[in-house]
């Protein structure tokens, strides 16, 4: 068996082009959706460029009392979220360069978001927009595999099983990880890196890199892929 690079994150909503950067860097992206699913994070929101700065669109999900759900299980509290996020999505885009390309893949993309699942939908807009970036990496699911205790050991678990001999997450798990654990099983672990990436030209100003990719895609077309650093 030949070398295999692996990422292991949860499913974001419209991720920023950094996200897609790390998808397009490895051999399979595991969608980490059995964890725990935290409230005001990436899980189920995501920020677009406007005149007035960043506009947060936010999927509506039922968490009250639901302290220890896990991300493939949280639920959608509302209907109609779709079609705002489109309406904002137009309201603030249709003057991009490349909306009118992209305008319907996008439209057809919120119009059959009817799922009550927040993980199927994230999975339906990251894979979706992979494709307009030209990512062909395998996305799967940490509930395809065995299930495993531990943070650490978990991951390392979930390496074994995909057949990975490098493990890449991003640098903040410099704080928690046991890179020892990973070693002890032959895995290499490297620390991604999010810095460096190109300015692209917005429509608006000033530049903000950490708005969702959908940004990228509406400005710069098909040069978006030149955008995300390669590796």
């Amino acid at each position: 068996m030949g070398a295999k690079t692996i990422a292991i994150v949860q499913s974001n909503y419209i991720p920023w082009k950094g996200y897609f950067d790390l998808i397009r860097s490895v051999d399979e992206f595991v969608l980490f959706d059995d964890m725990q699913y935290t409230r005001r994070d990436w899980r189920n929101r995501n920020a677009i460029q406007t005149p007035d700065g960043v506009s947060w669109l936010t999927i509506p999900v039922e968490s009250k009392g639901k302290y220890f759900q896990r991300i493939c299980d949280t639920v959608v509290a509302s209907q109609g979220w779709a079609a705002d996020h489109w309406k904002s999505i137009t309201h603030f885009y249709s003057k991009a360069p490349f909306f009118g390309i992209y305008q319907e893949r996008l439209e057809e993309l919120y119009r059959g978001a009817e799922t009550k699942y927040l993980s199927e939908i994230n999975h339906r807009f990251v894979t979706a927009l992979c494709g307009m970036l030209g990512i062909t990496t395998r996305i799967t699911w940490s509930m395809d595999y065995e299930p495993g205790e531990g943070k650490t050991a978990r991951l390392v678990s979930l390496c074994k099983q995909a057949g990975a001999t490098r493990y890449v997450t991003g640098p903040a798990a410099r704080n928690y990880l046991d890179g020892a654990l990973f070693a002890a099983e032959g895995v290499e672990v490297e620390y991604f890196d999010y810095s460096g990436y190109p300015e692209y030209a917005q429509l608006y100003t000033p530049f903000r890199h950490e708005v969702s990719v959908i940004d990228l895609i509406l400005n710069a077309g098909p040069a978006a892929p030149a955008c995300l650093k390669k590796h």
